[in-house]
């Protein structure tokens, strides 16, 4: 019995002790800043889908998503080291590292295969092709990702830039002046200001929406862009948040009304109807493309981007033209099977 109570009394000695222990840690998530090119609205979906199915978390990553204002400002912000990761005009983000060579902001993931570069017109106001802004006002934010193609669009239609009046407005005030006839037309992405103008009562059958890519401006469009210290100190946080955001953008493509609730959560000005709309006007001109359904998600046509180069050549002077075409890095990309498009 002595003998029996000596072990109770040592067993109970033990677990006090373990007691006192402080319970080991739960393993670290890797934190990983994003900043988005624009508001929460439709498009963004995919990036948020994620988050709330806790995608990132599964990857080891506790990812926070900022909205921002226009597809220039997540280079800035992702070359500065603010942000980790974001989502830019490819186009854009060549320029900008020709022009900061130090700057190490690469582009791993092609989401917009097809740009949304757009020339929004009213038919009302006499625009219903290129040649139509001649002697008309158009209304572009500076920072305006489709503004940034201008001159492209300039070159490849024939149109005289002299004659057209450019306004530099704001974002918030873009479609309400095209609405109000304060402008003539405007740029932006497609499904931004389409909605946007429909949503503010102009009948859709006097908007014209003019696709920069349907008027010989062959370009890719917004990518998932990383800081290349954040790459190279931590390239497994990389390839999860890929992996991760693949799963977000195949559960939008098969379910895109629950996908809006992602948005709507957190943008309490947005209507279901409007977002859903917007973000089916993305994957069907911008995301589900021919060459994406035929290669998969997130990879570049090396021809192709460079014959892009090329043409962003016609109307911008390299520095250094040679270091282009560097500005993607696939290394990053999931298996092609994990890729494919649904």
């Amino acid at each position: 019995m002595k003998h029996s109570r000596g072990l109770r009394h040592a067993a109970l000695l033990f677990a006090v002790a373990l007691a006192t222990i402080p319970a080991a840690p739960a393993s670290a998530q890797t934190p990983v800043k994003f900043s988005l090119d624009f508001k929460f609205e439709g498009p963004s979906a995919p990036f948020l889908i994620p988050l709330d199915k806790g995608y990132y978390k599964a990857e080891g990553l506790e990812v926070t998503i900022d909205s921002a204002a226009g597809s220039l400002e997540p280079i800035t912000r992702v070359a500065s080291g603010t942000y980790d990761m974001g989502f830019g005009d490819i186009n854009s983000l060549i320029k900008f590292r020709d022009q900061n060579p130090a700057a190490d902001v690469r582009a791993i993931f092609m989401v917009y295969n097809k740009p949304p570069f757009a020339v929004v017109g009213r038919k009302s106001r006499g625009v219903t092709k290129p040649l139509d802004l001649e002697g008309k006002k158009l209304g572009a934010p500076a920072a305006d990702g489709a503004f940034a193609q201008w001159k492209i669009f300039v070159k490849s239609t024939g149109l005289d830039a002299s004659k057209v009046t450019i306004d530099n407005i704001g974002f918030p005030v873009r479609e309400p002046m095209l609405a109000a006839g304060q402008v003539d037309a405007i740029t932006g992405f497609s499904f931004s200001s389409f909605i946007n103008l429909k949503d503010r009562g102009v009948p859709v059958d006097d908007i014209t929406v003019m696709l920069m890519a349907d008027h010989g401006v062959n370009l890719y469009g917004n990518a998932i862009i990383v800081n290349g210290k954040f790459a190279t100190e931590k390239p497994e946080a990389v390839k999860g948040f890929l992996r991760a955001f693949i799963k977000g953008l195949k559960d939008t493509v098969k379910d895109q009304p629950a996908a809006v609730e992602s948005v709507l959560k957190r943008n309490d000005i947005a209507k279901k109807d409007v977002e859903l709309e917007r973000l089916r006007m993305a994957l069907r001109d911008n995301i589900l493309t021919p060459e994406v359904k035929a290669n998969g998600f997130g990879a570049v046509d090396k021809k192709r981007l460079s014959d892009s180069i090329e043409q962003i050549a016609l109307t911008y002077e390299f520095k250094d033209k040679s270091k282009a075409a560097e500005v993607f890095d696939a290394s990053f990309l999931p298996a092609a099977n994990d890729r494919k498009a649904p």
